[in-house]
């Protein structure tokens, strides 16, 4: 039976995730940041973990909304772990997180404006040229817009229809998205380029107030989420790699596996039974 759903490997799993009979994931996600030039133990785990499992790659840095030029460096040393590690999918964030080369630790809104539209999508085709694949840009959860000139379903759409990159869906990040800014989670899905998705990212958050919730990858999925995610995926003509996020208050495998096998279940019964084989 083919399985849909993979996790993110945190250092906390430790080499107890190698021995485990609780967690079987499809494949495994690395930050490339946190692993690239590592030597010695954590070195020896990331080849064994890369031995037993597929490899996917989420990245934190490429800031690929900063004005200045693209850190080409940091781009030769992606482009060889991806090859170390024979990882076919590579994906980042629409976001931006340096300035004049001051990193802001944390990923930031792009302004929803037809000249960041124009800057993004240039930027993301010379990193795609450069790496020779595409990558999957993910739409980001953001607490207020900044001088926009377009909805952000809008900007979404110009951005991945006009780099031809791929589209990472992160269905907590639009449930928290509608939320916050009090539009459909659904309608903004239908007019997303679904046909554009190469993969799906899901995970919890933590609602602090009536009104606001915050995009945190420390709760487990509720029930809203799931039901997103049932509606997206339908709607999706050939499944795609999903991908279970957990970065604070790791709880025990089994905790885990509960949320992976629900996400399981949910991808078998929704998907067509010829790709289920």
């Amino acid at each position: 039976m083919k399985q849909f759903v993979g996790i993110g490997y945190r250092k906390d799993f430790g080499e107890e995730f190698l021995q485990s009979e609780i967690l079987q994931p499809s494949f495994i996600e690395f930050a490339p940041e946190n692993w690239m030039n590592i030597g010695g133990y954590w070195k020896k785990v990331l080849k064994r973990l890369s031995e037993k499992y597929p490899v996917t790659a989420h990245g934190l840095s490429l800031s690929i909304g900063s004005p200045e030029e693209l850190d080409w460096n940091f781009l030769k040393q992606i482009k060889q772990f991806l090859l170390d590690y024979n990882i076919d999918v590579y994906s980042e964030h629409l976001s931006y997180s340096k300035c004049d080369n001051a990193h802001l630790y944390d990923l930031l809104p792009i302004p929803f404006r037809y000249d960041a539209v124009k800057h993004i999508v240039e930027r993301i085709k010379q990193v795609q040229d450069f790496l020779e694949r595409k990558i999957a840009m993910e739409i980001v959860s953001y607490y207020t817009p900044v001088a926009a000139e377009m909805s952000e379903v809008e900007f979404v759409n110009e951005i991945i229809n006009g780099s031809d990159c791929n589209l990472l869906l992160d269905v907590n990040n639009v449930y928290v998205n509608a939320f916050n800014h009090n539009y459909d989670a659904q309608s903004f899905i239908d007019q997303l380029p679904l046909d554009k998705v190469s993969y799906i990212h899901m995970a919890g958050h933590e609602k602090v107030s009536d009104d606001l919730i915050i995009d945190t990858h420390g709760q487990p999925i509720i029930d809203p989420v799931y039901k997103l995610f049932e509606y997206t995926i339908k709607k999706l003509e050939t499944p795609v790699p999903v991908l279970l996020e957990r970065d604070f208050n790791i709880p025990e495998f089994s905790e885990l596996a509960f949320e992976m096998n629900e996400l399981e279940r949910i991808c078998k019964k929704s998907w067509s039974l010829e790709y289920v084989s």
